[in-house]
């Protein structure tokens, strides 16, 4: 994502947290603590096993995530929607993302 946005600067990444908490345990309050902090920090941390605060706030949106999963069917990471409505699941590397995304 970070070398996809430094070289193209038309292209933006909308991170919805979706935990899948029934093969990470933990992952639910980690996805809060990013939520509230709105840190790509804490999103790096997390992939690398590092360990995450306590979540700081109220928020609903990591619940309003995994409801609009269910709803479109969504249950793997990554998952990415395309603004022409593609729904493309699993890791892709740099360059093929840019490829699928286009001009």
């Amino acid at each position: 994502m970070k070398k996809i946005v430094e070289e193209r600067k038309d292209i933006a990444f909308y991170i919805k947290m979706l935990p899948l908490v029934k093969i990470h345990p933990g992952a639910y309050d980690k996805a809060k603590a990013i939520a509230c902090e709105k840190s790509l920090i804490l999103l790096d941390d997390a992939h690398q096993g590092k360990p995450l605060p306590k979540p700081n706030c109220e928020t609903r949106v990591v619940d309003e995530n995994i409801r609009l999963s269910e709803k479109l069917g969504i249950s793997s990471l990554p998952t990415m929607v395309f603004p022409d409505g593609r729904v493309i699941s699993g890791y892709k590397d740099a360059k093929s993302l840019i490829n699928l995304i286009g001009n």
